[in-house]
Protein backbone atom coordinates (compact mmCIF):
# COMPACT_ATOMS: atom_id res chain seq x y z
CA UNK A 1 0.00 0.00 0.00
CA UNK A 2 0.90 3.49 -1.00
CA UNK A 3 1.20 5.44 2.18
CA UNK A 4 3.08 8.75 0.18
CA UNK A 5 -0.15 9.81 -0.81
CA UNK A 6 -4.27 10.41 -0.21
CA UNK A 7 -6.70 9.88 -2.07
CA UNK A 8 -9.90 11.78 -2.36
CA UNK A 9 -11.84 8.63 -2.82
CA UNK A 10 -10.26 6.86 -0.31
CA UNK A 11 -10.30 10.09 2.73
CA UNK A 12 -13.32 10.48 4.60
CA UNK A 13 -15.64 13.94 3.77
CA UNK A 14 -14.56 15.06 7.10
CA UNK A 15 -11.02 14.35 6.78
CA UNK A 16 -10.93 16.01 3.50
CA UNK A 17 -12.72 18.90 5.11
CA UNK A 18 -10.01 19.31 8.05
CA UNK A 19 -7.48 19.01 4.91
CA UNK A 20 -8.54 22.02 2.85
CA UNK A 21 -9.26 23.43 6.33
CA UNK A 22 -12.55 24.07 5.37
CA UNK A 23 -14.53 24.92 9.01
CA UNK A 24 -17.96 25.41 7.25
CA UNK A 25 -18.30 22.09 5.74
CA UNK A 26 -16.79 20.41 8.68
CA UNK A 27 -19.08 21.93 10.80
CA UNK A 28 -22.14 20.84 9.01
CA UNK A 29 -20.65 17.55 8.42
CA UNK A 30 -20.50 17.30 12.58
CA UNK A 31 -23.85 18.22 12.67
CA UNK A 32 -24.82 15.25 10.32
CA UNK A 33 -23.31 12.89 12.60
CA UNK A 34 -20.42 12.33 10.21
CA UNK A 35 -17.59 10.20 11.85
CA UNK A 36 -14.13 12.21 13.18
CA UNK A 37 -11.99 8.46 13.54
CA UNK A 38 -12.36 7.26 9.79
CA UNK A 39 -8.80 6.67 8.55
CA UNK A 40 -7.39 6.78 4.94
CA UNK A 41 -5.24 4.78 3.05
CA UNK A 42 -2.36 5.37 5.57
CA UNK A 43 -4.27 5.64 8.58
CA UNK A 44 -4.85 9.06 8.83
CA UNK A 45 -7.52 10.49 10.51
CA UNK A 46 -9.21 14.07 10.51
CA UNK A 47 -7.01 15.12 13.40
CA UNK A 48 -4.23 14.06 11.31
CA UNK A 49 -5.30 15.85 8.60
CA UNK A 50 -5.94 19.03 10.57
CA UNK A 51 -2.46 19.01 12.37
CA UNK A 52 -0.40 18.34 9.85
CA UNK A 53 -2.65 21.12 7.46
CA UNK A 54 -2.12 23.85 10.26
CA UNK A 55 -5.86 23.65 10.08
CA UNK A 56 -6.21 25.53 13.44
CA UNK A 57 -10.01 25.72 13.67
CA UNK A 58 -10.94 22.83 12.14
CA UNK A 59 -8.38 20.78 14.86
CA UNK A 60 -10.05 22.83 18.08
CA UNK A 61 -13.80 21.60 16.15
CA UNK A 62 -12.71 17.81 15.51
CA UNK A 63 -10.97 17.82 19.86
CA UNK A 64 -14.32 19.68 20.66
CA UNK A 65 -16.10 16.54 19.59
CA UNK A 66 -13.81 14.28 20.56
CA UNK A 67 -11.44 15.38 23.33
CA UNK A 68 -10.70 11.66 24.71
CA UNK A 69 -6.89 10.83 24.91
CA UNK A 70 -7.07 7.88 22.62
CA UNK A 71 -8.41 9.70 19.74
CA UNK A 72 -5.74 12.62 20.48
CA UNK A 73 -2.71 10.06 20.44
CA UNK A 74 -4.43 7.90 17.66
CA UNK A 75 -1.62 6.73 15.41
CA UNK A 76 -1.34 6.37 11.71
CA UNK A 77 0.05 3.52 10.35
CA UNK A 78 4.06 5.05 10.47
CA UNK A 79 3.04 5.46 14.13
CA UNK A 80 2.59 9.59 13.56
CA UNK A 81 0.50 10.86 15.62
CA UNK A 82 -1.15 14.20 15.59
CA UNK A 83 1.64 16.06 17.46
CA UNK A 84 4.41 14.83 15.18
CA UNK A 85 2.72 15.95 12.39
CA UNK A 86 2.45 19.67 13.53
CA UNK A 87 5.82 19.36 15.39
CA UNK A 88 7.50 18.52 11.74
CA UNK A 89 6.07 20.88 10.23
CA UNK A 90 6.66 23.89 12.40
CA UNK A 91 3.29 24.46 13.19
CA UNK A 92 3.52 26.71 16.39
CA UNK A 93 -0.71 27.10 17.37
CA UNK A 94 -1.63 23.40 16.49
CA UNK A 95 1.41 21.95 18.60
CA UNK A 96 0.19 24.26 21.69
CA UNK A 97 -3.29 23.28 21.32
CA UNK A 98 -2.60 19.24 21.07
CA UNK A 99 -0.05 19.32 24.28
CA UNK A 100 -3.06 21.60 26.26
CA UNK A 101 -5.46 18.91 24.86
CA UNK A 102 -3.48 16.32 26.28
CA UNK A 103 -0.74 14.58 23.65
CA UNK A 104 2.04 13.08 24.59
CA UNK A 105 5.51 15.06 23.93
CA UNK A 106 7.70 11.63 24.22
CA UNK A 107 5.37 9.90 21.78
CA UNK A 108 7.20 8.00 19.53
CA UNK A 109 6.62 6.31 15.90
CA UNK A 110 7.27 3.09 14.65
CA UNK A 111 11.01 4.19 14.18
CA UNK A 112 11.56 5.92 17.94
CA UNK A 113 11.29 9.77 16.60
CA UNK A 114 9.96 12.13 18.92
CA UNK A 115 8.09 15.14 18.51
CA UNK A 116 11.80 16.74 20.11
CA UNK A 117 13.62 15.36 17.35
CA UNK A 118 11.03 16.22 14.76
CA UNK A 119 11.36 19.76 16.09
CA UNK A 120 14.62 19.74 15.97
CA UNK A 121 14.80 18.34 12.18
CA UNK A 122 12.97 21.12 11.31
CA UNK A 123 14.64 23.69 12.82
CA UNK A 124 11.50 25.29 14.44
CA UNK A 125 13.02 26.57 18.27
CA UNK A 126 9.68 28.40 18.97
CA UNK A 127 8.37 25.02 18.54
CA UNK A 128 10.99 23.02 20.36
CA UNK A 129 10.71 25.71 23.68
CA UNK A 130 6.97 24.89 23.55
CA UNK A 131 7.78 21.17 23.31
CA UNK A 132 10.76 21.74 26.38
CA UNK A 133 8.65 23.31 28.52
CA UNK A 134 5.88 20.08 28.45
CA UNK A 135 8.09 18.10 30.03
CA UNK A 136 9.77 16.42 26.23
CA UNK A 137 12.66 14.67 27.20
CA UNK A 138 15.37 15.90 25.89
CA UNK A 139 17.53 13.20 25.51
CA UNK A 140 15.10 10.91 24.31
CA UNK A 141 16.73 9.06 20.70
CA UNK A 142 15.58 9.51 17.21
CA UNK A 143 15.72 6.16 16.28
CA UNK A 144 16.39 2.39 16.56
CA UNK A 145 20.19 3.26 16.42
CA UNK A 146 20.65 5.47 18.90
CA UNK A 147 20.43 9.05 17.41
CA UNK A 148 19.33 11.62 19.12
CA UNK A 149 18.47 15.57 19.32
CA UNK A 150 21.95 16.58 19.98
CA UNK A 151 23.17 14.37 17.72
CA UNK A 152 20.87 15.98 14.29
CA UNK A 153 21.62 19.38 16.20
CA UNK A 154 25.14 18.95 15.83
CA UNK A 155 24.66 17.23 12.05
CA UNK A 156 22.93 20.53 10.94
CA UNK A 157 24.84 22.95 12.50
CA UNK A 158 22.27 24.93 14.70
CA UNK A 159 23.87 26.70 17.66
CA UNK A 160 20.82 28.22 18.88
CA UNK A 161 19.26 24.99 19.19
CA UNK A 162 22.41 23.19 20.10
CA UNK A 163 22.58 26.05 23.50
CA UNK A 164 19.40 25.52 23.99
CA UNK A 165 19.34 21.80 24.24
CA UNK A 166 22.76 21.62 26.36
CA UNK A 167 21.17 23.91 28.91
CA UNK A 168 18.08 21.62 29.39
CA UNK A 169 20.38 19.14 30.38
CA UNK A 170 21.39 17.36 27.07
CA UNK A 171 24.10 15.01 27.64
CA UNK A 172 27.16 16.08 25.96
CA UNK A 173 28.27 12.91 25.83
CA UNK A 174 25.45 10.74 24.87
CA UNK A 175 26.76 8.22 21.77
CA UNK A 176 24.51 5.96 19.64
CA UNK A 177 24.90 2.55 19.07
CA UNK A 178 27.83 3.37 17.21
CA UNK A 179 29.31 5.05 20.12
CA UNK A 180 29.35 8.55 18.04
CA UNK A 181 28.88 11.28 20.11
CA UNK A 182 27.39 14.60 18.58
CA UNK A 183 30.93 16.16 18.97
CA UNK A 184 32.37 13.34 17.05
CA UNK A 185 29.72 14.18 14.56
CA UNK A 186 30.36 17.76 14.59
CA UNK A 187 34.12 16.71 14.20
CA UNK A 188 32.95 14.29 10.59
CA UNK A 189 30.67 16.63 9.18
CA UNK A 190 32.58 20.30 9.45
CA UNK A 191 30.35 21.99 11.60
CA UNK A 192 32.73 24.12 13.53
CA UNK A 193 30.40 25.84 14.73
CA UNK A 194 28.81 22.65 16.95
CA UNK A 195 32.63 21.31 17.36
CA UNK A 196 33.12 24.90 19.39
CA UNK A 197 30.46 24.89 20.79
CA UNK A 198 30.44 21.42 22.56
CA UNK A 199 34.05 22.03 23.16
CA UNK A 200 33.34 24.80 25.07
CA UNK A 201 30.78 23.06 26.69
CA UNK A 202 33.22 20.59 28.02
CA UNK A 203 32.53 17.48 26.02
CA UNK A 204 35.47 14.80 25.20
CA UNK A 205 37.43 15.32 22.04
CA UNK A 206 39.07 12.86 22.26
CA UNK A 207 36.54 10.34 22.69
CA UNK A 208 36.16 7.21 20.35
CA UNK A 209 33.44 5.60 18.66
CA UNK A 210 33.34 1.81 19.05
CA UNK A 211 36.15 1.09 15.95
CA UNK A 212 38.23 3.36 18.08
CA UNK A 213 37.70 6.32 16.10
CA UNK A 214 38.35 9.65 17.22
CA UNK A 215 36.87 13.18 16.05
CA UNK A 216 40.37 14.27 14.86
CA UNK A 217 40.79 10.99 12.99
CA UNK A 218 37.35 11.78 11.04
CA UNK A 219 37.93 15.36 10.47
CA UNK A 220 41.31 14.77 8.84
CA UNK A 221 39.92 11.80 7.11
CA UNK A 222 37.39 13.92 5.70
CA UNK A 223 39.50 16.80 5.22
CA UNK A 224 37.92 19.16 7.76
CA UNK A 225 41.05 21.59 8.17
CA UNK A 226 39.21 24.29 10.19
CA UNK A 227 37.88 21.38 12.43
CA UNK A 228 41.39 19.69 12.56
CA UNK A 229 43.02 23.01 13.52
CA UNK A 230 40.55 23.74 16.26
CA UNK A 231 40.43 20.16 17.38
CA UNK A 232 44.43 20.41 17.62
CA UNK A 233 44.21 24.02 19.69
CA UNK A 234 42.15 22.26 22.24
CA UNK A 235 44.69 19.35 22.88
CA UNK A 236 43.18 16.70 20.28
CA UNK A 237 45.53 13.53 20.83
CA UNK A 238 46.98 13.31 17.36
CA UNK A 239 49.13 9.75 19.05
CA UNK A 240 45.71 8.00 20.16
CA UNK A 241 45.43 4.84 18.11
CA UNK A 242 42.01 4.76 15.88
CA UNK A 243 41.63 1.43 15.06
CA UNK A 244 41.59 -2.16 16.97
CA UNK A 245 45.13 -3.30 15.67
CA UNK A 246 46.82 -0.04 17.39
CA UNK A 247 48.52 1.16 14.25
CA UNK A 248 46.16 4.01 12.42
CA UNK A 249 46.33 7.92 13.39
CA UNK A 250 45.06 10.66 11.84
CA UNK A 251 47.86 11.18 9.74
CA UNK A 252 47.26 8.02 7.97
CA UNK A 253 44.30 9.18 7.65
CA UNK A 254 45.10 12.30 5.85
CA UNK A 255 47.95 11.00 3.79
CA UNK A 256 46.17 8.18 2.81
CA UNK A 257 42.87 10.84 1.58
CA UNK A 258 45.32 12.80 -0.04
CA UNK A 259 44.73 16.31 2.53
CA UNK A 260 48.69 17.63 2.13
CA UNK A 261 47.57 20.76 4.70
CA UNK A 262 46.07 18.81 7.03
CA UNK A 263 48.84 16.60 7.02
CA UNK A 264 51.55 19.44 7.17
CA UNK A 265 49.54 20.49 11.10
CA UNK A 266 49.73 16.30 12.31
CA UNK A 267 53.48 16.04 11.34
CA UNK A 268 55.14 18.04 13.67
CA UNK A 269 52.91 16.54 16.62
CA UNK A 270 52.94 13.24 15.80
CA UNK A 271 55.16 10.72 17.24
CA UNK A 272 57.07 9.14 15.06
CA UNK A 273 57.10 5.61 16.09
CA UNK A 274 55.27 4.54 13.55
CA UNK A 275 57.29 5.28 11.02
CA UNK A 276 60.08 2.03 11.89
CA UNK A 277 58.00 0.52 15.07
CA UNK A 278 58.03 -3.20 13.83
CA UNK A 279 54.21 -3.23 14.65
CA UNK A 280 53.28 -0.28 13.28
CA UNK A 281 52.11 1.28 9.94
CA UNK A 282 54.26 4.09 8.39
CA UNK A 283 51.86 6.34 6.66
CA UNK A 284 54.11 6.77 3.77
CA UNK A 285 51.97 3.33 3.20
CA UNK A 286 48.86 5.46 3.38
CA UNK A 287 50.22 7.53 0.83
CA UNK A 288 50.78 4.75 -1.13
CA UNK A 289 48.10 3.11 -0.99
CA UNK A 290 45.68 6.51 -1.75
CA UNK A 291 48.35 7.02 -4.73
CA UNK A 292 48.59 10.45 -2.98
CA UNK A 293 51.70 11.63 -4.64
CA UNK A 294 51.87 15.03 -2.66
CA UNK A 295 51.29 13.52 0.34
CA UNK A 296 53.70 10.80 0.20
CA UNK A 297 56.50 13.71 -1.03
CA UNK A 298 55.42 15.74 1.89
CA UNK A 299 55.99 12.66 4.12
CA UNK A 300 59.48 11.75 2.67
CA UNK A 301 60.77 15.64 2.69
CA UNK A 302 59.67 15.87 6.77
CA UNK A 303 61.83 12.62 6.90
CA UNK A 304 59.50 9.74 6.78
CA UNK A 305 61.38 6.08 5.50
CA UNK A 306 60.67 5.90 1.51
CA UNK A 307 61.33 2.03 2.72
CA UNK A 308 59.44 1.89 6.16
CA UNK A 309 59.22 -1.60 8.18
CA UNK A 310 57.48 -4.61 6.28
CA UNK A 311 53.65 -4.02 6.58
CA UNK A 312 52.06 -7.05 7.80
CA UNK A 313 48.67 -5.55 8.26
CA UNK A 314 48.76 -5.12 4.55
CA UNK A 315 51.36 -7.88 3.92
CA UNK A 316 53.69 -6.19 1.75
CA UNK A 317 57.59 -6.25 2.59
CA UNK A 318 58.00 -2.23 1.21
CA UNK A 319 55.70 0.91 -0.01
CA UNK A 320 57.50 0.00 -3.07
CA UNK A 321 55.89 -3.57 -3.22
CA UNK A 322 52.82 -2.01 -2.73
CA UNK A 323 52.62 0.78 -5.32
CA UNK A 324 53.18 -1.95 -7.75
CA UNK A 325 49.74 -3.58 -6.70
CA UNK A 326 47.72 -0.45 -7.55
CA UNK A 327 45.26 -0.53 -10.54
CA UNK A 328 46.03 2.94 -11.24
CA UNK A 329 49.59 4.41 -12.98
CA UNK A 330 51.96 3.65 -10.41
CA UNK A 331 55.14 5.08 -12.04
CA UNK A 332 54.74 8.68 -10.20
CA UNK A 333 54.68 7.15 -6.84
CA UNK A 334 57.67 4.80 -7.56
CA UNK A 335 59.66 7.21 -8.77
CA UNK A 336 58.74 9.54 -5.83
CA UNK A 337 60.04 6.11 -3.59
CA UNK A 338 63.17 6.70 -6.11
CA UNK A 339 64.30 10.10 -5.23
CA UNK A 340 64.32 10.17 -1.63
CA UNK A 341 66.25 7.01 -1.60
CA UNK A 342 64.34 3.67 -1.99
CA UNK A 343 66.14 0.77 -2.01
CA UNK A 344 65.45 -1.92 -5.06
CA UNK A 345 65.98 -5.74 -4.65
CA UNK A 346 64.56 -8.80 -6.73
CA UNK A 347 61.13 -8.84 -5.54
CA UNK A 348 60.81 -5.38 -7.20
CA UNK A 349 62.39 -6.80 -9.92
CA UNK A 350 59.21 -10.08 -9.81
CA UNK A 351 56.54 -7.68 -9.47
CA UNK A 352 57.48 -5.74 -12.98
CA UNK A 353 57.86 -8.71 -14.98
CA UNK A 354 54.46 -9.61 -12.87
CA UNK A 355 52.81 -6.14 -14.52
CA UNK A 356 54.68 -6.58 -17.90
CA UNK A 357 56.59 -3.00 -16.70
CA UNK A 358 59.25 -3.73 -19.34
CA UNK A 359 60.81 -0.77 -19.43
CA UNK A 360 60.67 -0.35 -15.32
CA UNK A 361 62.45 -3.80 -15.09
CA UNK A 362 64.98 -2.50 -17.16
CA UNK A 363 65.23 0.85 -15.50
CA UNK A 364 65.33 -1.26 -11.72
CA UNK A 365 68.13 -3.66 -13.22
CA UNK A 366 70.60 -0.02 -12.66
CA UNK A 367 69.81 -0.80 -9.27
CA UNK A 368 69.39 -3.94 -8.08
CA UNK A 369 72.59 -5.82 -7.48
CA UNK A 370 72.34 -9.00 -8.93
CA UNK A 371 75.52 -10.74 -7.62
CA UNK A 372 74.49 -10.52 -4.34
CA UNK A 373 72.32 -13.52 -2.45
CA UNK A 374 68.89 -12.94 -3.48
CA UNK A 375 66.45 -14.21 -0.73
CA UNK A 376 62.99 -13.54 -3.05
CA UNK A 377 64.97 -16.15 -5.91
CA UNK A 378 61.43 -18.48 -5.28
CA UNK A 379 59.04 -15.53 -6.44
CA UNK A 380 61.36 -14.01 -8.53
CA UNK A 381 61.64 -16.86 -11.14
CA UNK A 382 57.37 -17.62 -10.45
CA UNK A 383 56.98 -14.51 -12.25
CA UNK A 384 60.05 -15.02 -14.63
CA UNK A 385 58.20 -18.11 -15.85
CA UNK A 386 54.72 -16.42 -15.97
CA UNK A 387 56.21 -13.43 -18.34
CA UNK A 388 57.85 -15.97 -20.46
CA UNK A 389 55.76 -15.21 -23.49
CA UNK A 390 57.19 -11.59 -23.91
CA UNK A 391 60.88 -12.74 -22.65
CA UNK A 392 62.81 -10.63 -25.34
CA UNK A 393 61.73 -7.64 -23.78
CA UNK A 394 63.50 -8.31 -20.38
CA UNK A 395 65.20 -11.90 -20.39
CA UNK A 396 68.35 -10.56 -22.84
CA UNK A 397 68.35 -7.46 -20.69
CA UNK A 398 68.70 -9.58 -17.52
CA UNK A 399 71.73 -11.97 -18.27
CA UNK A 400 73.47 -8.86 -20.06
CA UNK A 401 73.79 -6.88 -17.15
CA UNK A 402 75.67 -10.15 -15.75
CA UNK A 403 72.85 -12.29 -13.72
CA UNK A 404 73.73 -15.48 -13.57
CA UNK A 405 71.39 -17.89 -16.07
CA UNK A 406 72.60 -21.32 -13.63
CA UNK A 407 69.73 -19.02 -11.07
CA UNK A 408 67.35 -19.69 -13.65
CA UNK A 409 68.60 -23.57 -14.82
CA UNK A 410 68.85 -24.81 -11.22
CA UNK A 411 65.35 -24.18 -10.87
CA UNK A 412 62.80 -27.20 -11.92
CA UNK A 413 60.30 -24.85 -12.84
CA UNK A 414 62.09 -22.74 -15.34
CA UNK A 415 63.60 -25.72 -16.92
CA UNK A 416 60.74 -28.01 -16.96
CA UNK A 417 57.81 -24.86 -17.68
CA UNK A 418 59.54 -22.51 -19.96
CA UNK A 419 59.13 -22.71 -23.98
CA UNK A 420 62.09 -24.53 -25.78
CA UNK A 421 63.35 -21.04 -26.99
CA UNK A 422 63.57 -19.32 -23.65
CA UNK A 423 65.18 -22.70 -22.14
CA UNK A 424 67.47 -22.43 -25.40
CA UNK A 425 68.56 -18.97 -25.04
CA UNK A 426 69.46 -19.16 -20.82
CA UNK A 427 71.54 -21.80 -22.18
CA UNK A 428 72.99 -19.68 -24.86
CA UNK A 429 74.55 -17.82 -21.65
CA UNK A 430 75.87 -21.26 -19.98
CA UNK A 431 79.14 -22.61 -19.28
CA UNK A 432 77.66 -26.38 -20.36
CA UNK A 433 80.97 -28.03 -18.86
CA UNK A 434 80.10 -26.46 -15.81
CA UNK A 435 76.74 -27.44 -15.25
CA UNK A 436 76.19 -29.16 -12.02
CA UNK A 437 75.24 -32.65 -12.35
CA UNK A 438 71.52 -32.24 -10.94
CA UNK A 439 70.74 -29.58 -13.43
CA UNK A 440 72.27 -31.54 -16.34
CA UNK A 441 69.84 -34.18 -15.40
CA UNK A 442 67.53 -32.08 -15.68
CA UNK A 443 68.13 -30.84 -18.98
CA UNK A 444 68.88 -34.09 -20.58
CA UNK A 445 65.32 -35.50 -19.25
CA UNK A 446 64.04 -32.50 -21.52
CA UNK A 447 66.05 -33.12 -24.64
CA UNK A 448 64.80 -36.60 -24.70
CA UNK A 449 61.36 -35.10 -25.23
CA UNK A 450 62.05 -31.79 -26.88
CA UNK A 451 63.14 -31.85 -30.95
CA UNK A 452 63.82 -28.67 -31.70
CA UNK A 453 66.25 -28.77 -28.23
CA UNK A 454 67.85 -31.98 -29.53
CA UNK A 455 68.44 -29.74 -32.93
CA UNK A 456 69.61 -27.03 -31.11
CA UNK A 457 71.99 -28.61 -28.67
CA UNK A 458 73.21 -31.26 -31.34
CA UNK A 459 76.78 -31.58 -31.82
CA UNK A 460 77.71 -29.27 -29.25
CA UNK A 461 75.42 -31.52 -26.75
CA UNK A 462 76.53 -34.97 -27.94
CA UNK A 463 80.11 -34.26 -27.13
CA UNK A 464 79.34 -32.79 -24.11
CA UNK A 465 77.48 -36.43 -22.78
CA UNK A 466 80.24 -38.34 -24.56
CA UNK A 467 82.73 -36.74 -22.43
CA UNK A 468 80.37 -37.48 -19.30
CA UNK A 469 80.08 -41.12 -20.17
CA UNK A 470 83.80 -41.22 -21.44
CA UNK A 471 84.21 -39.83 -17.18
CA UNK A 472 82.06 -42.17 -15.79
CA UNK A 473 83.38 -44.70 -17.90
CA UNK A 474 87.15 -44.12 -16.59
CA UNK A 475 86.08 -43.80 -13.10
CA UNK A 476 84.63 -47.08 -12.60
CA UNK A 477 87.74 -48.75 -14.49
CA UNK A 478 89.41 -47.00 -11.33
CA UNK A 479 87.10 -48.51 -8.85
CA UNK A 480 87.10 -51.81 -10.43
CA UNK A 481 91.35 -51.82 -10.49
CA UNK A 482 91.28 -51.37 -6.39
CA UNK A 483 89.61 -54.42 -5.91
CA UNK A 484 91.80 -57.36 -4.96
CA UNK A 485 92.70 -60.09 -8.19
CA UNK A 486 91.51 -63.60 -7.77
CA UNK A 487 94.95 -66.34 -6.25
CA UNK A 488 95.13 -68.36 -9.68
CA UNK A 489 97.36 -71.50 -7.13
CA UNK A 490 93.27 -72.37 -6.30
CA UNK A 491 90.87 -73.93 -8.50
CA UNK A 492 88.85 -71.38 -10.22
CA UNK A 493 90.74 -68.46 -8.57
CA UNK A 494 88.86 -68.10 -4.88
CA UNK A 495 85.71 -67.39 -6.28
CA UNK A 496 83.47 -68.70 -3.55
CA UNK A 497 86.02 -70.34 -1.62
CA UNK A 498 86.05 -67.91 1.42
CA UNK A 499 82.24 -68.75 1.62
CA UNK A 500 82.80 -72.35 1.83
CA UNK A 501 86.17 -73.11 3.92
CA UNK A 502 85.17 -74.17 7.56
CA UNK A 503 85.65 -71.58 10.14
CA UNK A 504 89.51 -72.28 11.71
CA UNK A 505 90.05 -72.11 16.09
Amino acid sequence: MDFTEAYSSTCSTVGLAAREGNIKILRKLLKKGRSVDVADNRGWMPIHEAAYHNSVECLQMLLHTDSSENYIKTKTFEGFCALHLAVSQGHWKITQILLEAGADPNATTLEETTPLFLAVESGQIDVLKLLLQHGANVNGFHSMCGWNSLHQASFQGNAEIIKLLLKNGADRECQDDFGITPLFVAAQYGKLESLNILMSSGANINCQALDKATPLFIAAQEGHIKCVELLLSGGADPDLYCNEDNWQLPVHAAAQMGHTKILDLLIPLTNRACDTGPDKVSPVYSAVFGGREECLETLLQNGYSPDAQMCLVFGFSSPLCMAFQKDCDFSGIVNILLKYGAQLNELHLAYCLKYEMFSMFCCFLKKVCLLAPWNHTTEFISYAVKAQTKYKEWLPHLLLAGFDPLTLLCSSSWVNSVSDDVLIFTLEFSNWKRLPPPVEKMISARANSSWALQQHMGPEVSIFMVERLLQSITTHIVTVSLCPMPDPSLPFGNLGQSKSRAPSF
